[in-house]
């Protein structure tokens, strides 16, 4: 029989919103209308640009401060912060084994095919537009190693203006590593992190059910501005590249969850929120709270969530190097420029370089692969204007091949470092609708990211409202005056 006690204190219970409720739903309704509207009134999809644009920079807007508390608070909780070192090499080591194994299914891939031959480009006679001159400009400009000296912010406030998210991960690794290094003094700020990440987890949800507008907005103004024509013009080169990445996904990722004794396609259904509105927008930004959110619900712990999840955005980048190598390739066969093996191998090593941070910064996978073409010097930079007409559905896919790869590779981590309740996501995997983790409650989640609501929402228990708390304080006492009786009344005033 359950006490008044235990009934207090366990979580309410939590059922899955009904379909017609779920974000996934309207944002599926409000990418077909897009399409519609893009494709019949052409000139009304692309005045359409604002409302997409409005929503990703309002989410955007989010992103920096996500990442950063996230990452501070994880790390400043950790008692041992070599295993905050461990973690992040672990974490590197398999981005980097997943990113060669991505570059080399596209340089197979398009040698198998080889839809470049019998195009005879001149790459001297290739016109460029304005915007793609932009692009190709900073292309050429970068260097491999930029990536390394660009950690470094000019100041503290400059990555959350710019939105870089590498030096937001830089600064908050910093941050969270004095913070523990102090100790009991840095308490309250602990304390502070938690409950502002909380608040920005609060106004995220506010912003999301705006997501169908942002999806619609964005999906007309595609459609509207480059039409369907664009489509079929390069569709071989934009099949293979899907056909590509479905098979990268299914096979390759697929077998790692295989080895974590998960189920791929039930983790792409947990997923579909997230897949739904990357598919509209263009862009996995958006999608990398709810990843975060929905990681530690399915049983990874939050502080290799906190350290896997904002690192793999600038560091695992599986679908971006897909399609540099499938592209460079490309545009080599289609300029009669003739790579031997070692010379595609010395490709693969100069986009391994240039490929890095590329997720952050606007037409990042155009601009790393000029960067590719002119560090290697001998396919013509210029031959990229074969492919920048087809380059935004591209980016679709590449978006949601760098989020599915980070979703496998923080169950992976996290499997690797002991801290991944298997169990327990493979429930949440196949929709089973299951209570916060151990040492979570529900206001650590924010229950619509979830697409799930508490089943008594709406009626009111004083019992629960008023003794729950002074149960969890009681408990909270008891359990300090036990660790460290001569701090006990501070700890709780």
């Amino acid at each position: 029989m359950q006490t008044p006690s235990s009934a207090a204190s366990s979580p309410p219970a939590t059922v899955k919103k009904p379909w017609y409720r779920q974000l996934y739903f309207w944002v599926l309704i409000a990418i077909v209308l897009g399409i519609l509207v893009g494709w019949l009134w052409p000139d009304t999809g692309e005045a359409m640009e604002p409302i997409g644009t409005t929503f990703i920079t309002a989410m955007k807007m989010l992103i920096c401060p996500i990442v950063f508390l996230t990452i501070v608070g994880g790390i400043a909780s950790v008692a041992d912060l070599k295993k905050v070192g461990v973690t992040g090499i672990k974490a590197l080591t398999y981005f980097q084994v997943g990113t060669i194994i991505a570059m080399i299914t596209g340089l197979v891939a398009i040698n198998i095919f080889r839809l470049g031959d019998g195009v005879n480009a001149d790459a001297a006679s290739l016109e460029t537009t304005d915007s793609a001159e932009t692009l190709i400009k900073s292309g050429e400009e970068k260097q491999w190693w930029e990536f390394i000296t660009h950690l470094v912010p000019d100041s503290v406030l400059g990555p959350f203006v710019e939105g870089d998210i590498l030096q937001v991960i830089f600064l908050a690794v910093i941050f969270g590593v004095a913070i523990n290094a102090v100790g009991q003094v840095a308490a309250p700020i602990r304390d502070a992190v938690e409950r502002l990440t909380a608040v920005i987890f609060k106004v995220l949800g506010f912003i999301m059910k705006l997501a169908p507008l942002g999806a619609f907005g964005a999906m007309a103004f595609a459609i509207g501005k480059y039409g369907v024509s664009t489509l079929t013009s390069l569709g071989s080169l934009i099949l293979l590249f899907y056909v590509t990445s479905a098979f990268f996904v299914i096979v390759v990722l697929g077998s790692v969850m295989a080895y974590l004794r998960l189920n791929i396609f039930r983790m792409l259904g947990f997923f579909k929120e997230e897949l739904l509105l990357i598919l509209g927008t263009s862009t996995a930004e958006p999608a990398l709270p709810g990843l975060m959110r929905k990681m530690e619900y399915a049983g990874v712990k939050k502080t290799t969530v906190g350290l896997v999840v904002p690192t793999g955005y600038s560091f695992n980048l599986d679908g971006a190097a897909i399609y540099l190598s499938l592209a460079a390739l490309y545009i080599a066969q289609a300029t009669n420029t003739d790579l031997s093996i070692p010379q595609q191998l010395g490709l693969l090593g100069v986009m391994l370089l240039t490929s890095k941070g590329a997720a952050g910064v606007a037409g990042g996978g155009f601009i790393a692969l000029t960067a590719t073409l002119s560090t290697l010097g001998t396919i013509p930079a210029a031959g990229i204007m074969l492919i920048f007409g087809i380059d935004k559905f591209m980016s679709e896919c590449r978006a949601l091949v760098n989020f599915i790869g980070n979703a496998v590779a923080t169950l992976f981590v996290a499997k690797w470092n002991h801290e991944l309740d298997v169990d327990r996501a493979r429930r949440v995997f196949a929709g089973e609708v299951l209570p916060p983790p151990a040492g979570e409650t529900e206001n650590d989640f924010d229950m619509e990211i979830l697409e799930q609501e508490p089943r008594d929402r709406h009626r009111h228990d004083p019992h629960r409202d008023n003794t729950a708390p002074a149960l969890f304080a009681e408990a909270d006492a008891v359990r300090i005056d036990h660790e460290r009786p001569d701090d006990a009344h501070t700890a709780r005033h």
